[in-house]
């Protein structure tokens, strides 16, 4: 059984949207089981992630980096650094801002380089960018045209419930899904 755990801060429910769609995807894959973390919860359920094939990240992006509240996470973990506890596990990333851009590229590298720092084998997207053509529309998937993970757009004034759009969350759940296949082939 692969287990791969998603921990992830939400400050206004789309993270944890789109945290649920990366899991979903991930579900698809027999032998696969997924557990969904909330960095408040962390402390109460590290085991869960020490004993994880991968781990996927994701956090807000806020005034163009991941949020305090994931940031804290980040820093909660040095003794497993120092201890090298997550060394050669899988990882990934996403991130949601309210704007197309909202320099989520600078939080997909924060999330990449703190993986790095554990010694984890970093997992791209591995999609080409989608709507930037013509033909192209907002329903493609990786309509935002990342590599390095997936990334949401919700508008700012719009519950969890309505946005990010279905786009953006099939999106998460193909990176849900490489994860979990990535990680049952690294198990190997």
């Amino acid at each position: 059984m692969t287990s791969i755990a998603i921990v992830y801060h939400s400050g206004f429910g789309h993270t944890a949207a789109v945290a649920q769609a990366v899991a979903d995807g991930a579900n698809e894959v027999a032998g696969t089981t997924t557990h969904l973390v909330p960095v408040e919860d962390f402390e109460a359920k590290q085991a869960l992630l020490d004993g994880a094939d991968a781990i996927i990240f994701g956090s807000p992006t806020y005034m163009g980096s991941a949020s305090a509240g994931f940031k804290t996470f980040m820093d909660a973990t040095a003794k497993i650094w120092y201890g090298r506890g997550w060394q050669d596990k899988l990882a990934a990333g996403f991130t949601v801002s309210a704007s197309q851009s909202g320099d989520k590229l600078a939080t997909l590298q924060q999330l990449a380089v703190f993986a790095a720092q554990h010694g984890m084998v970093w997992v791209g997207l591995g999609l080409l960018p989608g709507n930037n053509n013509s033909k192209g529309s907002v329903d493609d998937l990786n309509r935002l045209g990342s590599f390095l993970g997936a990334m949401a757009q919700a508008n700012a004034d719009e519950a969890a419930e309505l946005t990010p759009p279905q786009s953006d969350r099939k999106t998460a759940a193909h990176l849900g899904r490489r994860v979990a296949e990535a990680a049952q082939r690294w198990a190997r």
